[in-house]
Formats: C-alpha cells, sequence, structure tokens
C-alpha cells in the first residue's frame, strides 16, 4: 500500500466479530446491496481528501461471521502517520453509522437474538469529527 516511496505512514485497522463473553455462535450481517458500497466509497473519498491520504482500501464483510473473524477491514496511506491515524478512524466511525448494515446475534443455544441497535457511542464518535 505504501511501496511507491511516497508515504511515510500505513495504519490498518481489522475489526473482528466477538463471542460476547461465550454468548454468541454467530453475527449475521444484512446490507443494502449497491447502496453500503456506494456510502463506503464516499466516506473513503471524504477522508482521502481531507487529510489527503494517498490510498485508502476499506472491506466490510456481511453474512453469517463465526467470533473470531474479521468483519471489516481500513487501511490509509499518507505522508505522516497523523493523517493515516485519522483517516482510518473516521472511515470507521462514518461506516459505523451511515453505511446501511444490519446485525443480528446468533446465540450458542441455538436461538437468534434481536437485530442489533446502533449505540450512542457510534453516533457520538462520528459527531466528534463535525466539531474539528
Amino acid at each position: 500500500m505504501g511501496a511507491d516511496g511516497k508515504a511515510g505512514a500505513v495504519v490498518a485497522f481489522a475489526g473482528h466479530c466477538r463471542d460476547e463473553d461465550g454468548r454468541l455462535s454467530a453475527l449475521e450481517i444484512e446490507h443494502y446491496p449497491g447502496m453500503a458500497e456506494r456510502e463506503i466509497e464516499a466516506v473513503c473519498q471524504q477522508a482521502a481528501e481531507r487529510w489527503e491520504l494517498m490510498r485508502v482500501r476499506a472491506v466490510h464483510r456481511f453474512g453469517m461471521i463465526a467470533p473470531g473473524e474479521e468483519i471489516v477491514f481500513v487501511a490509509c496511506a499518507s505522508r505522516h502517520r497523523q493523517a493515516a491515524f485519522d483517516g482510518a478512524s473516521f472511515i470507521m466511525d462514518f461506516m459505523k453509522t451511515r453505511a446501511p448494515f444490519w446485525k443480528r446475534e446468533h446465540l450458542e443455544d441455538g436461538t437468534t437474538g434481536s437485530w442489533v441497535s446502533a449505540r450512542d457511542t457510534d453516533e457520538a464518535a462520528a459527531d466528534r469529527w463535525h466539531r474539528l
């Protein structure tokens, strides 16, 4: 990602499915095909412009995901490390609040839980970028 010699920093983040203290057998993630990809691309473009990122990659999985498996991957390359850190953090915060994904828990006891609601902490994390 930064092998051309121009990037001084590459930051990568991988989000994994937690087992929720052994309670979860899988997390089901659904999305609107086409819309989710467009939203992720728009968020990546905003980050690239705001922090002058040289390269950006973002991948979000959907379907059934077992604990320990990756759900999301984000990497940003820039001339300086703070831009790469900020860009990756911005992309994650906005993917969690703007991209149309839904999560439902499948439990170890064989039952299916409810769809997981968005957290106020996710909205607060995204909101901080409007104040910076």
